[in-house]
Formats: C-alpha cells, sequence, structure tokens
C-alpha cells in the first residue's frame, strides 16, 4: 500500500470509530499545488491511546507530543492528536501540550499559513482557518498568527521558511521576513544536526541560489557559516572571473543547482571557501593554495553541522580537486587515469562543469576529461596489477618503504602502455631499482 492510500485507510477507521480525522500539512500544500507528497500526515481528536488501539502494529515516536506512527508493509503515516502547544523552553520543543477537540486549536499552534491547511479526502474539503490557500494562491510564506512568537516557540522555523519560500518560488510576508532577522542569531540555539538537514534541503531541493541569497539578507547565513558570508566582497581577477566577486560567482553555481545530490551541492557551496582567507595582490588577484586551505575549511564546517564521514570525505575531495581539471591536457596517461578513476568522478566533472559556467565559460578541460572518461574502460583506468609485494620477495627484495615506490612505478608504467607482462614489469623494477 502506498502512503497515500495508507493514510486514507487510517482516516476511514478513525472516523468509523467516532473520531475527526483529516490530510495536514505539507501534504495537503503540495497536492494543492499540483505535486506529489513525499509523506501523508494525519490529524485527529482520537487520543494516543485510542490510535494504538484502532492500530495494533502502529508505536509512539512521540507519546507526550501524541504522535503515534502507523506501518503498513512499505509505507508508515505520522497521526497526531490535535494538541495546543504551551511553554517552549528550548527554542524547539514544547515542554508541555493540550490535548484538544477543535481542529483548529491544531492548526493555530502550527508554523505558516501555507502548512496550516486541512484536507477530507473524501470530499476534497479544506479546512482553513489561517488563509492558506490564499497564500498559496499569491505564493506567499507567512506566519500563522505573530510571526516573533512563532520564530520564539522554534528556531528552526527561521530556516524553514526560507526553505519553503527557496523551494516553491515564493515570497516571505514582509513581517515574517523582517522577524527572521530580528531572531537571526537564534538559529544558533539549534542543535547542528537540525540545521544540518535544513541547509542540505535548500541546497537540493531548488531555488538554492534564491535560498542563499535570503539567508545572506536575514543575516542566518552569517550565524551559522560565517566562512561563506565571508566570500562577499572579495573580488577576483577579471580574466578569468568577469562574473564578479567570490560570493557572486558562488551563487550562480547554486542556480544551476538541479536536484543535485548532497555532496555535489555542499562542494559547488563550499569550492572556494579558501578565496577569502588566501586573498593577495601581486601581479593579479592571487588565491595562492586556496584548494588546500578550503580543504581544511570544509572539513572543519561539515565536522561542526555534524556531516557523515562519507559526505565528509567526498566534499573533501572535490574542494582539493577542483583545480587540477585545469592540468588535463597536460596530464601524463599514467597520471589523468588515476585521477579519473577518483570515487564519484562524474560529480568531479559536473563541480567543474559548473565551475566554468560560472566563470570563464571555457569548457575545454570538461570536455576533454569527459571525452576520456567515456573512451576508457575500467581495465584501462585501473587494470589488474602486474606485480605485487609478494613478487618481489621472491625476488628478492626486501619488505620496506620501497615496496610502495616501487609498484607505483610499475603501475606508471602498466597505465601508460610501456608494459604489459608480469615479466616486463619485473625486468623495469630490476632496472630502475637495481638489487
Amino acid at each position: 500500500m502506498e502512503a497515500e492510500a495508507l493514510a486514507h485507510a487510517v482516516i476511514a477507521k478513525l472516523r468509523s470509530g467516532g473520531h475527526q480525522a483529516y490530510l495536514v500539512g505539507g501534504c495537503v500544500r503540495d497536492l494543492l499545488l499540483g505535486a506529489k507528497p513525499k509523506d501523508f500526515d494525519v490529524s485527529t481528536d482520537a487520543r494516543p491511546d485510542r490510535i494504538m488501539d484502532l492500530f495494533p502494529n502502529s508505536g509512539r515516536v512521540g507519546a507526550h507530543f501524541g504522535v503515534v506512527l502507523v506501518k503498513d508493509t512499505f509505507c508508515q503515516v505520522e497521526v497526531a492528536t490535535f494538541r495546543s502547544d504551551h511553554e517552549y523552553e528550548d527554542g524547539r520543543r514544547p515542554a508541555s501540550v493540550h490535548f484538544e477537540r477543535d481542529p483548529r486549536e491544531d492548526v493555530l499552534r502550527r508554523d505558516f499559513t501555507i502548512n496550516g491547511l486541512m484536507m477530507d479526502p473524501d470530499t476534497g474539503h479544506i479546512l482553513d482557518y489561517v488563509g492558506g490557500r490564499a497564500d498559496l494562491d499569491q505564493r506567499v510564506v507567512r506566519a500563522i498568527g505573530d510571526p516573533d512568537e512563532r520564530f520564539e516557540e522554534d528556531h528552526l522555523r527561521l530556516l524553514r521558511a526560507i526553505r519553503f519560500a527557496a523551494r516553491f518560488g515564493f515570497e516571505i510576508d514582509p513581517p515574517t521576513f523582517q522577524a527572521i532577522a530580528r531572531h537571526h542569531a537564534r538559529i544558533t540555539r539549534i542543535s547542528a544536526e537540525r540545521i544540518h538537514d535544513e541547509l542540505v534541503r535548500i541546497l537540493t531541493e531548488g531555488g538554492a541560489r534564491r535560498g542563499f541569497e535570503m539567508l545572506d539578507a536575514t543575516g542566518l547565513l552569517a550565524a551559522i557559516l560565517p566562512e561563506v558570508a565571508a566570500m562577499k566582497g572579495v573580488e577576483q581577477p577579471p580574466q578569468y572571473h568577469p562574473e564578479g566577486d567570490v560570493w557572486v560567482h558562488t551563487l550562480l553555481l547554486l542556480e544551476q543547482l538541479d536536484h543535485p545530490t548532497p555532496t555535489l551541492a555542499l562542494a559547488a557551496l563550499l569550492h572556494d571557501v579558501g578565496k577569502p582567507p588566501t586573498f593577495r595582490v601581486a601581479d593579479r588577484i592571487r588565491f595562492d593554495g586556496h584548494a588546500e586551505v578550503g580543504v581544511k575549511m570544509a572539513h572543519d564546517i561539515l565536522n561542526r553541522l555534524r556531516f557523515s564521514r562519507d559526505d565528509m570525505e567526498q566534499v573533501e575531495a572535490l574542494v582539493a580537486n577542483h583545480m587540477r581539471f585545469q592540468d588535463v591536457g597536460r596530464m601524463k596517461q599514467s597520471t589523468l587515469k588515476r585521477f579519473l578513476r577518483m570515487p564519484a568522478i562524474e560529480e568531479h566533472l559536473e563541480l567543474h562543469r559548473l565551475d566554468c559556467l560560472s566563470g570563464s565559460k571555457h569548457l575545454e578541460n570538461y570536455e576533454f576529461a569527459k571525452r576520456h572518461l567515456e573512451e576508457f574502460t575500467v581495465e584501462h583506468l585501473k587494470p589488474e596489477p602486474l606485480l605485487t609485494g609478494a613478487d618481489l620477495i621472491a625476488d628478492g627484495y626486501v619488505p620496506g618503504p620501497l615496496f610502495a615506490k616501487i609498484l607505483s612505478a610499475v603501475e606508471d608504467a602498466q597505465l601508460e602502455g610501456r608494459i604489459q607482462t608480469s615479466g616486463e614489469a619485473l625486468a623495469l623494477v630490476r632496472t630502475t631499482f637495481p638489487l
């Protein structure tokens, strides 16, 4: 059963048990926008214990908040009891809730009007207590009630407002926008994991450039990513970057992202993060070693935001290697093949393409690398070794640090086509590294 069908079945069973039940929140918003919802949530006046009686295979995911997870074989639906919230003490969750019978009370404690709609799935009738339909039609993100109160209750809403505006191409209602700017410093009270999740969504769901422009305009960018905010006003040599400073260049990359992987999106954001601290003017503006500095800065940023080790390693690799494309036409065959066999090379290629399109517009190195990647087979890029350490020992060589140098030299010759057999490899070793 798909999530939508499960949600309808849950609502039908709740109603047959004498309860009110509706689709609520983001799924209603998405349905009205003509989009396919990722998740379906149900709101009801049934209390959590009653929900669990009706659905024995369900489990509590937020008993204190009245949320029960109803599962099917392949999907799940969150079913929440109507409630009003009281005394948000930590800027994220209420200290206590009060279960309600009136759906209007449940809507009034939600974040934005476009997320405060309920739908009867049988009739399509919309319960709108906060003007959410009008704001959908007018393409506006507006806080429910007093925006200062909404953001004071839950500081993560500061980022969520920008994510929704960026994703849907909506404007943020001016009083709501002004409240975000007033409260922006409170975002640092939110856990790094929550900020991490919202930033990834802003980067990958669409409208990343606009999202980061709004983060900057509200002060949120400087609060959570001061290293990125530092790109503003850092000039670049016009002969290579006619588009403008480092911040403008980065925004142009973000503008071209089309639902990318999180690692590619993060690399687009951070590939030049090392430029501000390495800026100097000599014969021209230079950023000596900015890729190496950027790797360390990207590591610190992603570690601070609790990214996984795998994600950190890939983003750091993308930052470290983004300047190497300028040398692909001059690389030895062995160096080129090692370069093109990097993990997730497609992301490296795409970052370079976006980098070029956001600056010089010259794609010759991208086309060169892409053409060779298409021509090379896996055997070309990483052939079976002609020699191993055991072979060297059998030939009289003593294990030690020299082994790595020997085997690397053999692989170079193999990748360049100078040797094809183990015998030729051993002859090369005896000549180059005599006992």
